[in-house]
């Protein structure tokens, strides 16, 4: 159950590449929160930085601006034993369970990889570990001793989610963790997260391009373009009346279970401007339906609205919401 406690906060992350065209924004000045026990989604088109921001927050990457908080404790200067110790509590699931896990190595050993590189406990303690975790993810009895290419992709999916949880971590960071699988197995993994998560209570970090998809797993949503966070919020709230008309175009693409009319749709043209050379004022203003002269000029800021989501936008709240839900 998620709590009102951070078990991890990023604050005014910046990440920026040397291009041979010039400095490339890939995260700019983000900050988000996520509690302890909680699900916060991070969601967006392709290149608009929340990979990059999934990869800062495990250290994988180095931020050349601001800092990492888990449980209270800012690990952006850490390094080796000092970051393995936290690096343990924390743990990520990629999103191609096809290339990541090693083709040659048995079920059992991927998933006692961590195990071993932690030194947690003897062999036999391994071993229940691990036939527990095979068991809690639904995986069947003689997994361990087959190779990943005799499962489907969903099961593959369940091996990456049980190597996660070997260590027990109290945060699990998920790259798009099912968006190479089908429909149908997408909903059973789904599934999986949130029973582990109220059985265990740890937190998610999800990066995703669903809305839809993460609406039912999550209690916050942020949504980024081009780098910069533009709407974040409650996650029942973000997608019933988005603020800003990026969320409601993700929406608009989107197919909603339960939706009963969409009255306002709002598709987008053309793609993403480059990241390297960034629309003046509001970098979605050359895509935005509602756009003014005003969004040309400046960049709106990040606002606290009433409702207590953030918005940044000249004209937040001005565009009704794409989906009327059935009651």
């Amino acid at each position: 159950m998620a709590t009102d406690q951070a078990i991890l906060r990023l604050e005014n992350l910046t990440v920026v590449y040397d291009t041979p065209a010039g400095p490339l924004y890939a995260l700019d000045d983000v900050s988000l929160t996520l509690n302890r026990g909680g699900t916060h989604s991070i969601v967006g088109e392709s290149g608009s930085g929340k990979s990059t921001l999934a990869l800062a927050a495990m250290k994988a990457i180095h931020p050349q601006k601001g800092s990492v908080v888990f449980d209270g404790h800012d690990i952006s200067p850490l390094k080796g034993k000092a970051l393995s110790s936290f690096r343990k509590r924390m743990q990520l699931v990629f999103q191609d369970p096809y290339s990541s896990l090693n083709p040659g190595m048995k079920v059992h050993d991927i998933i006692a990889e961590p195990l071993h590189a932690h030194r947690w406990g003897s062999r036999a303690d391994i071993d229940d570990r691990i036939h527990s975790l095979m068991n809690k993810v639904g995986l069947p009895e003689d997994a361990g001793q087959r190779l990943p290419s005799q499962f489907s992709g969903g099961q593959r999916q369940r091996i990456a989610i049980a190597r996660a949880l070997a260590l027990e971590p109290e945060l699990l960071i998920a790259d798009e963790p099912v968006s190479a699988l089908d429909v149908s197995v997408q909903a059973q993994i789904v599934k999986l997260l949130k029973d582990i998560q109220q059985d265990q209570g740890v937190a998610y970090l999800i990066v995703a391009h669903d809305l839809a998809l993460v609406h039912h797993i999550s209690h916050r949503i942020t949504v980024m373009y081009l780098g910069k966070i533009v709407e974040e919020g409650p996650a029942d709230l973000l997608v019933a009346k988005p603020a800003h008309p990026y969320t409601a175009s993700l929406l608009s693409a989107t197919p909603i279970p339960r939706r009963k009319t969409e009255k306002h749709s709002m598709v987008l043209e053309g793609e993403p401007p480059s990241a390297i050379e960034r629309p003046s004022g509001c970098a979605f203003h050359p895509r935005c339906p509602i756009a003014r002269p005003q969004c040309k000029k400046s960049g709106p800021p990040l606002s606290i609205e009433k409702d207590g989501r953030k918005v940044a936008c000249h004209f937040a709240g001005e565009i009704p919401s794409p989906i009327e839900f059935v009651e």
